[in-house]
């Protein structure tokens, strides 16, 4: 089901099997085996999947959940984490305090 799915993600992003394989570094015929699953794919190849295309891998191995991250999400909760330890920082707050008082409740 991994074929069908980097089939369904290809497809999405309107790439042909030689744009994809030359842009994860594979081989052509690499690539096509994984959709014809003759091969199943590294974890490595699914890495780089995640990291160029932002698939979600819950959904490429199991098929659940969408199939992409969305990446102003990303950003959106990369900048409020950053905007937490800000303010935790102006007021002296270290997150081991946290930690410490959530354990109290």
């Amino acid at each position: 089901m991994i074929g069908q799915r980097l089939q369904i993600i290809r497809k999405y992003l309107k790439l042909s099997q030689e744009d994809i394989s030359s842009q994860l570094g594979i081989s052509y015929r690499a690539y096509s085996s994984y959709e014809r699953e003759d091969r199943k794919p590294s974890i490595e190849l699914m890495q780089k999947l995640v990291t160029i295309y932002n698939v979600n891998l819950n959904y490429l191995i199991v098929g659940k959940g969408e199939p992409f991250i969305a990446p102003e999400f990303e950003n959106i909760k990369e900048n409020v984490l950053k905007e937490v330890n800000d303010i935790l920082n102006k007021y002296g707050i270290k997150k081991t305090e946290l930690k410490n008082d959530n354990k109290s409740d």
